[in-house]
Parts: C-alpha cells; sequence; structure tokens
C-alpha cells in the first residue's frame, strides 16, 4: 500500500453478535477516495460486543458484552496497528446491556443501559481509562401499551448532553424520554417526557447547535424532533414524523438515528422496509421534512456511521455485511458505492479515531 493509500484510510472498530472464542470486535480500513471497506484483524475474548465507543483521542474503547449477567469493558488501542488490550471489566447489573456512553477528561466517567432489565448505570474511570467501580445505578419499573414489548421498561440509550451535566435515557417500554442530571458522578432523576402510547423510543442524538434533540421510535416507526434547553436538561416535542413511506404495510422497526456535521440532514434506518431515509433539517425551527428513501444493501440495518468527509456505512444483522454510502453534498441523499464487507452479525461501527473523521 503506497502513502497516499495510506493517508486515504481510516480504520473502523465493529460490534458485532458473536462467542467469545470466535472474536467479535472486528477492525476495518475504509478508504474515503473510494469508499472500499477490507477486514483488518478480529478481537476474541468477549461474547456478544454488540455496542462498541471510542474516546476521542482514539486511545480507548470501550464495548459491552450483551448476556444475562451483562459486563462493560476498556480496552487499550495499540497506535501501531489498532489491536486491542483489555483493561478490565465491570458489571452492568442486570440483563442485556446494548448502549454506552462516555464523558471524557480526567474527569470522565462511562454510562450503560441494560434493555431487558432496564438498569442505568455511572461509572467511575481512571487516569488511564480503565473502569474503576460503579458510582451509581437506577432501575427503571414500568410498562407501556404493547404487551409484546412494552411488558416491562427496557432502557435502550443513553446520551449526555455537550456538557455532560444531564444525560437523556430513552426507554422503549415506558414510551419515555427520562432525563437524569449528573451530580459528583451519580444519576439523579431530573425529568421524564412522555411519547404517544406505543412509540417505543430506541436512539437519540442532539443536534450540533445544540438548539434541537431527534429521537427515533422502534415499534411506531416515527422520529420525534425536541427542542432542547440544555442549561435545564428539559425537551419539549416539535414534530413527530413517519420513518416509513405511506404505502408500506409490512413488518418494520426504525432503529439508528444521525445528524450530518453539516447539521442540515438527519438519516434513520429501517429493519424490514430495510432502508435508510433522510431528512432535511429546517434551520430555523429544527423540524423535519422531504423524506427519502434509499436501499441499505442488506437487510436489518441496525446501526450505521456517517464519517466526516461524506461517506455513510450500514451494519446489517442479518446478511452479515457492512454497505458503504457516498453521500451527496448539496441533497444529503446516499448512494450506495459498490463496495461492502461480509462480518458476522455487525450490528455496531466507530471510529478508530473519532477527533480525525
Amino acid at each position: 500500500m503506497t502513502n497516499s493509500n495510506l493517508a486515504n484510510e481510516t480504520l473502523l472498530y465493529v460490534g458485532s453478535y458473536a462467542s467469545a472464542e470466535d472474536g467479535g470486535i472486528h477492525l476495518a480500513s475504509f478508504n474515503k477516495e473510494t469508499g472500499e471497506l477490507k477486514f483488518i484483524h478480529s478481537t476474541p475474548g468477549i461474547e456478544n460486543p454488540s455496542f462498541v465507543i471510542v474516546n476521542d483521542e482514539g486511545t480507548r474503547l470501550y464495548a459491552v458484552a450483551e448476556l444475562e449477567d451483562g459486563q462493560v469493558a476498556a480496552y487499550e488501542i495499540n497506535q501501531e496497528d489498532g489491536s486491542l488490550r483489555e483493561l478490565g471489566r465491570e458489571s452492568t447489573g442486570g440483563f442485556a446491556p446494548c448502549y454506552i456512553s462516555y464523558t471524557p477528561g480526567p474527569e470522565g466517567q462511562l454510562f450503560s443501559v441494560n434493555y431487558m432489565s432496564a438498569e442505568v448505570s455511572s461509572y467511575y474511570l481512571d487516569g488511564n481509562g480503565a473502569i474503576k467501580g460503579l458510582a451509581s445505578r437506577v432501575k427503571h419499573v414500568g410498562k407501556g401499551l404493547r404487551e409484546d414489548r412494552q411488558e416491562a421498561a427496557h432502557t435502550h440509550s443513553i446520551v449526555l448532553d455537550r456538557n455532560g451535566r444531564f444525560a437523556y435515557v430513552s426507554d422503549l417500554g415506558m414510551d419515555q424520554i427520562v432525563v437524569y442530571r449528573v451530580e459528583d458522578g451519580k444519576l439523579v432523576t431530573h425529568r421524564e417526557i412522555k411519547l404517544p402510547p406505543g412509540s417505543g423510543p430506541r436512539h437519540f442524538k442532539i443536534h450540533p447547535s445544540g438548539q434541537w434533540a431527534y429521537g427515533i421510535n422502534e415499534l411506531n416507526n416515527t422520529v420525534t424532533a425536541y427542542s432542547i434547553d440544555e442549561p435545564r436538561g428539559d425537551l419539549e416535542i416539535l414534530q413527530h414524523i413517519s420513518t416509513i413511506p405511506e404505502d408500506f404495510a409490512s413488518e418494520t422497526t426504525s432503529a439508528e438515528v444521525a445528524i450530518s456535521p453539516c447539521g442540515r440532514f438527519l438519516y434513520g434506518s429501517n429493519r424490514g422496509h430495510d432502508s435508510l431515509v433522510r431528512y432535511r433539517i429546517d434551520q430555523e425551527s429544527g423540524k423535519l421534512s422531504d423524506p427519502q428513501w434509499v436501499p441499505s444493501g442488506g437487510e436489518g440495518p441496525r446501526h450505521f456511521l456517517i464519517v466526516p468527509g461524506g461517506y455513510l456505512l450500514a451494519a446489517h444483522q442479518y446478511s452479515d455485511n457492512l454497505v458503504s454510502f457516498r453521500i451527496d453534498a448539496e441533497t444529503g441523499i446516499p448512494s450506495a458505492t459498490g463496495y461492502e464487507l461480509r462480518l458476522g452479525k455487525p450490528v455496531c461501527i466507530a471510529l478508530a479515531k473519532p477527533s480525525e473523521g
């Protein structure tokens, strides 16, 4: 590989469902000129690492082990070859951790949620980025409209605001966004935002401007737009908009939501419809319009990642592939590059060096 090619390569980590022996955290390269994806190696030793994140400096990776006795693990990233060295693990206190977030800096922390048993946890990190211990744990108790999916609380994501003062937890089972204050590292209940019964809030993102936030609702296939008051840790619902075309009547559930770095477009994924949907974000009101759909290139696009520089990568749980798309700078609409990478049950993608894009 020439130096020119190396300059165009971005490294990615891909979380998946896999046994500890098989190796479920995969390292891959992505070519920012062509969109080509290449497999490098896998890290064994952790079962079902279905959600992974990397710190801003690209020196630490954190992963869940989505098990009945859930865990979060911290890894040191080798800066030469991207290999991982485990620094330690901590129990998540329950069943099926599915999302983690962190706050950087010397007072940095890690946060997790368990989907099945609905615990929300915060952890202290030491100066090396290893997990030092549990700071707090809160359990959600409640249910929603649907007996098949909302028979109990199901916390699905935890997202910190830009200052790390408030944590927004999407509870699919209770149709709520529960907001916590982070005080001395501990989670303190702040307020609850109720969604229409049967919504099933899943993932949540804050707009780069800090004015708005967007949550994707798995069960009724909608995106909710919010105005966000960051200093007060409050949300106000602005809009609900469908993630699927009006004429689609088959079974489908929405999954991931993301915002373009420029702040003009929002994207969602649909499993069943197997599509990516792009909306325009009104820069005055924050509301969404003009949905456009493109096939995601596989079955079950559970997660996707927008790569700065104009690409989108979609991970398909049921067809075992990653697919790369080039995003049109004017319309925001993704188009397939023709490149894909075969991997077993990929369900999460993270940049190896988030600060570089």
